[in-house]
């Protein structure tokens, strides 16, 4: 008995170090113990017959459509080499080219490692290939492809320092850009065994010591106002598989105060945040209290991760609204064609991951389960695997997909990762134990190497509920550790060799099988489904529709829509699940009776697109609906009279809105009051194009603050002509307000699109400015 503990303390340790050596060929171990692990990807295939199968399929394709020579093209001519390929249009032609470039490198390990296509392999070693000739080019150790980098580099590192939160010293996020690059070398390195992957990163991590490294912790926190990925994660990462101490200190100086000290006291002041800008940070911190034991960075990854999964979430398990996060729980106002960011979700997955092998709860699962299936899933186009930049929620909206070619926005960067590796999470390895953690009920094999064993989960939910799973290999005695969904509220049954076993978990929890599993083994789970509704968290009167782990949506057509047609449920009970029915003989298929319609399709929202839909839907009780309806109505119909109206619409203070609007600015910022984003400039200026009618009279809507006052005065300038002159005087109360002017046909009149400019008198602010459309007269 006294040599159990030893042997267990044995094998626990064979066990964590074969897992760290397939997942990454770390020479620097964790210090922090870990309850769980990730099977290496290269262990698991997903197995035909799945929407994530065949996404996964759609995905490669495309992957193997894009040319690296082309992705490769600023690369090469940053170094002074000739291109191999002409640059690809959208984002990669713009100043953040080169992002899609890491995340390809990544995409293509991953693909080979989830399907063993050596193609995919060649890829990355052709990739990996290039740019180690492109770094010797230039002899510095730097490799990148953004536009005028050397010049944006030279000036950050000696201290001359300049950011408006996406813009460094005149480039858009370089160090984003840089991160991506970063991440794809680690991934080939960590995927695909490229040891010129990790010579090309270590040759970059120290050009990043050398020209940052003795930066004062003062000019550091100016440089990263901007926009700067997970540079934090990258350097931990590398100093993982190194050794380099010098890694791990910079890794330590990416610790962004604004955003991580709040964090680390408990304190949610993500209100009007960028979102995508924050998640890689805190990955980063996860990774560095692996690597550290630093309990405040455990602190700062899992406070920040139940602030945004429980209060900041909307039903699809994404997050922000045109980017940015709102107040915490309140969602109800927050519905746009802008809503859950894919980027945000792609990462808020990463994160889960590690607090899923710090603390193997069943939450964590149950969340990636809603957002794998609802957000991640539901962001490709099933026909031609394109990808949503967000997937929006506001009724009477519908996805907008990327072009093969010539989009490149983040979320499509992001996007090709997100389908190729499904499998990841089906299954972990409990290093507690032995055990193995059966998560998600996707169909997938795993090959158990360790064990000398193969698992597989077979099933079609959720269009069944049953799910088996089979091995084969000698026979093996270790716990198996099953979810317990939090939607299963009718039980689950598990049947073994044909005996029902006692189940005594409960939903939100796992429950353990403590078993022999050998060829002869048949284990079947039955995990009965049923319709349940998911409520704003500030308005119980507006909802999601589930089966299941699976969100329902209503497709809408592809028609212009009146305000009649959007669906909502007349119902004097809490509960309309009573007004919807299943299709027979047609699986995940329901029909609702609702305002718009009395049978109403409603099926996954995963299927949808090509055609605009509603996921959120609204009850009212009898009378109230009697009493609303005309003011429902008439609100509607105002605001589509004003979008009949619109020639230009700008989201100001919001990165992409301003950049497609051409916006130039001087000593002008941007911030948010109470959810609506704003800029002004203090003896500056700013100015956007905006589309106009050249044949008609146009007017301009501009929203204000109501309670701004002091040092408000400022000139609204069309095409360098004084148009306007603003004071602002305070007294329409905390809130926003807007005023219409009319524009003399002479300035707009010939024209399809003006300057327009907001300048500031001396000692005054121009703005702040918090809408802005251009409207054709009434």
């Amino acid at each position: 008995m006294k040599n159990i503990p030893l042997l267990l303390l044995l094998s626990l340790t064979i066990l964590s170090s074969a897992c760290q050596s397939q997942s990454g060929k770390v020479v620097v171990a964790n210090k922090v113990s870990m309850e769980a692990e990730a099977f290496p990807l290269s262990y698991l295939r997903l197995l035909p017959g799945s929407p994530f199968k065949h996404a996964m399929d759609k995905n490669g394709e495309w992957l193997l459509d894009l040319s690296p020579d082309r992705l490769l093209h600023r690369f090469r001519l940053n170094a002074g080499l000739t291109p191999k390929g002409e640059i690809y249009g959208g984002w990669e032609s713009r100043g953040v080219s080169g992002h899609t470039l890491g995340h390809y490198l990544s995409a293509c390990a991953m693909m080979y490692a989830a399907s063993g296509d050596k193609r995919f392999k060649e890829r990355v070693d052709y990739i990996v290939k290039e740019l180690a000739e492109c770094q010797d080019a230039r002899k510095t150790g730097y490799v990148g492809g953004i536009p005028d980098e050397d010049k944006i580099w030279a000036e950050v590192s000696s201290g001359d320092i300049r950011s408006q939160g996406f813009d460094l010293n005149g480039g858009w996020v370089p160090w984003y850009t840089l991160h991506k690059l970063w991440a794809g070398l680690i991934d080939a390195y960590r995927y695909a065994g490229s040891e010129q992957a990790k010579e090309v990163g270590t040759k970059l991590s120290d050009w990043a010591v050398r020209s940052f490294g003795d930066l004062s912790e003062e000019d550091f926190q100016k440089m990263l106002a901007c926009e700067f990925g997970g540079m934090n994660e990258s350097f931990a990462d590398m100093y993982a598989i190194t050794g380099n101490e010098s890694y791990l200190k910079l890794a330590r100086q990416f610790y962004h105060k604004a955003i991580l000290d709040p964090l680390k006291e408990q304190r949610d002041e993500l209100e009007g945040k960028h979102s995508n800008t924050q998640v890689p940070k805190i990955i980063g911190e996860a990774r560095l209290y692996e690597l550290t034991g630093d309990k405040d960075m455990h602190t700062i990854a899992t406070f920040y991760w139940d602030r945004i999964v429980n209060h900041h979430t909307y039903v699809n398990g994404g997050n922000s609204n045109y980017e940015h996060l709102g107040k915490p729980d309140c969602l109800n106002d927050r519905l746009s064609p802008f809503t859950s960011e894919t980027c945000n979700t792609y990462n808020m997955l990463k994160l889960t991951k590690h607090l899923f092998s710090w603390d193997p709860q069943a939450a964590y699962m149950d969340y990636y389960e809603q957002a794998l299936y609802n957000h991640i899933l539901a962001s490709q186009n099933p026909d031609d695997g394109m990808v949503c930049y967000s997937v929006p929620l506001e009724s009477g909206t519908k996805k907008e997909f990327s072009t093969r070619f010539d989009s490149f926005w983040c979320c499509v960067a992001s996007g090709i990762e997100n389908h190729v590796k499904y499998a990841e999470s089906v299954f972990f390895q409990s290093v507690k134990d032995g055990g193995l953690f059966v998560n998600l009920f996707i169909p997938t094999s795993l090959n158990w190497k360790e064990k000398g064993m193969e698992v597989k989960l077979e099933t079609q939910l959720p269009a069944d509920n049953k799910v088996q799973i089979s091995f084969k290999g000698k026979s093996k005695e270790f716990p198996l550790h099953i979810r317990y969904p939090r939607w299963a509220t009718q039980g689950i049954k598990v049947t073994l060799n044909g005996k029902e076993e006692k189940v005594t978990g409960t939903p939100g929890s796992y429950f353990t099988l403590q078993g022999e599993w050998d060829t002869d083994t048949q284990l079947v789970i039955e995990i009965p489904m049923e319709l349940y509704t998911v409520s704003m968290p500030d308005n119980a009167d507006r909802m999601g529709i589930f089966y299941g782990p699976v969100l329902l949506a209503a497709p809408l057509g592809t028609g212009e829509l009146q305000a009649y047609d959007i669906p909502c449920f007349i119902s004097d009970t809490e509960s309309i699940v009573q007004s919807i029915a299943p299709v027979p003989d047609k699986p995940l298929t329901f029909t609702a009776n609702t305002t718009a319609n009395a049978q109403l399709l409603l099926v996954p929202f995963y299927t949808i697109h090509g055609q605009k839909h509603a996921v959120y839907f609204d009850r009212f009780p009898v009378q109230e609906w009697a009493k609303k309806e005309k003011e429902y109505q008439a609100l509607i119909k105002k605001q589509k009279a004003l979008e009949a109206r619109t020639t230009d619409h700008l989201r100001i203070g919001e990165m992409q809105p301003e950049r497609d609007h051409e916006l130039q600015s001087e000593n002008s910022r941007t911030g948010d009051v109470g959810g609506n984003k704003y800029r002004d400039a203090f003896n500056g200026w700013f100015s956007f194009t905006a589309k106009v009618d050249p044949a008609q009279e146009m007017h301009m809507l501009c929203g204000y603050w109501g309670e701004d006052k002091d040092k408000r005065s400022f000139d609204i300038l069309i095409d360098g002509k004084k148009f306007k002159t603003v004071h602002l005087n305070g007294t329409h109360g905390p809130k926003v307000f807007e005023e219409e002017y009319t524009i003399p046909l002479s300035f707009t009149q010939g024209k399809e699109k003006v300057n327009v400019r907001f300048q500031s008198h001396t000692d005054c602010y121009a703005g702040g400015l918090f809408g802005f459309r251009m409207l054709k007269k009434k």
